[in-house]
């Protein structure tokens, strides 16, 4: 397929799917699309024979696109650059104590915690699995999404603070999960190559300092540009070139890209378009970009609905995937636990809040990204498939529960005042 077919068929059939989840369905708009996506996946792989032209059209689509170099290289930036313009700073100051640690030590604690669990379960379903692929996946699924986070915390019942926590803990922990994700990858394939720790230090250091810095840096040069003009389009074309100068110099220096970028939107986002008058015609910027957030959200939820297509569905793989649910919301609670018991005062959250923070973790396109770009190896397809399972568990049921486990939660508190 050539690329403007690939485009226009993915906006072609994004915009159904949008049109049938708001005129039917009515589910929340990305959850909606996903599940349609999702159902179109399934047609494909089990009645291919009976719509074989449906079938061919998916299945070329599919195969057409890379996801990984999509969504990592193209789509990310973007979407990471509208969520960082938007949020709160004065807020995150306040819990940036319990943004950091969730977002460092809590990764690596779910990692470790959830890798050790999956070892364990997969002995008993005698699949040998060395413990390093264990490793791997814990990197790739710990963190949360700051994508399905923010598709879906908009309409969240969740309090503000934790709320904050939450959304910022998905801007920032990127860094810490693709550090250890490449580590744990390069170890696992090649086997010479041994771990160390002081590699991984310097690994993070180069991508998170790096990162934060490159995108500060080229934030603040663009925001005082904006500044300096009245002319819109101008101003929307800054904007835009940051986001790809941004993408393009992370490349080349091999920093952070996504942390990169917001750092970038949180000082442009700082400075409040909507009170800020040195900025003019912010309001309509800030528009813009929820539009672009909205319509890319939309085209990057029924992508990795349709990567179901690309998985070699298998039952024993399946049920994996389905216990793992269970072991990364148990790895999860306890990487939140475990920095609350040492640093309680200094984080100030209550247990109550663990629950909420726990199921409130969404995992999305970036894990299901990351297990297709491992190289091929008699593990990846389980990685890959168990993954996927996680990811719709996640957004689907996790998403359309959020508000009544919170709803729940909040009625049981206030019983036991």
């Amino acid at each position: 397929m050539s690329t403007i077919l690939i485009i226009t068929i993915l906006f072609l059939i994004s915009t159904i799917f949008s049109f049938i989840n708001a005129r039917f369905i009515k589910l929340p708009g990305v959850i909606g699309v996903m599940v349609l996506a999702i159902a179109a996946a399934l047609i494909t792989v089990a009645a291919g024979s009976f719509l074989p032209g449906f079938s061919r059209l998916i299945f070329e689509l599919t195969h057409s696109i890379d996801f990984s170099k999509t969504l990592l290289d193209v789509m990310l930036g973007f979407l990471l650059f509208a969520s960082a313009l938007h949020f709160d700073v004065n807020k995150l100051r306040e819990n940036l104590k319990g943004v950091l640690m969730i977002s460092t030590v809590g990764v690596v604690l779910s990692t470790l915690i959830f890798a050790g669990l999956l070892f364990e379960l997969l002995l008993l379903f005698k699949i040998d699995v060395p413990f390093i692929y264990c490793l791997v996946f814990g990197a790739l699924i710990s963190p949360t999404d700051a994508v399905a986070v923010a598709a879906l915390m908009t309409k969240s019942r969740m309090p503000d603070r934790l709320k904050t926590i939450i959304s910022g803990e998905s801007l920032f922990n990127d860094g810490i999960g693709i550090v250890l994700f490449v580590s744990f990858s390069e170890v696992a394939t090649i086997p010479e190559k041994n771990f160390s720790l002081p590699e991984v230090a310097r690994l993070f250091a180069q991508e998170v300092f790096g990162g934060l810095f490159l995108g500060a840096l080229l934030g603040l040069i663009v925001y005082r540009m904006m500044r300096s003009i009245n002319d819109f389009q101008t101003k929307v074309m800054l904007t835009i070139t940051l986001v790809l100068g941004i993408a393009a110099i992370a490349g080349l220096t091999h920093i952070s890209a996504p942390l990169a970028v917001v750092a970038a939107g949180l000082i442009i986002g700082s400075h409040s378009f909507k009170r800020n008058e040195t900025i003019a015609g912010g309001e309509d910027l800030e528009r813009v970009w929820s539009l672009a957030d909205e319509l890319l959200n939309t085209i990057l939820f029924v992508l990795i609905g349709l990567q179901l297509v690309s998985i070699a569905v298998r039952t024993d793989y399946l049920l994996i995937g389905i216990a793992a649910i269970v072991i990364l919301l148990a790895a999860r609670m306890l990487s939140i636990i475990l920095p609350i018991v040492f640093l309680r005062r200094t984080l100030s959250l209550k247990y109550s809040s663990v629950a909420i923070l726990t199921w409130g973790g969404l995992r999305g396109g970036i894990s299901v990204a990351l297990a297709l770009s491992l190289p091929d190896s008699s593990y990846k397809s389980l990685i890959l498939t168990a993954g996927f399972v996680i990811v719709v568990f996640s957004i689907v049921v996790q998403g359309l529960t959020l508000n009544s486990f919170i709803n729940i939660l909040l009625v049981e508190s206030k019983t036991d005042q």
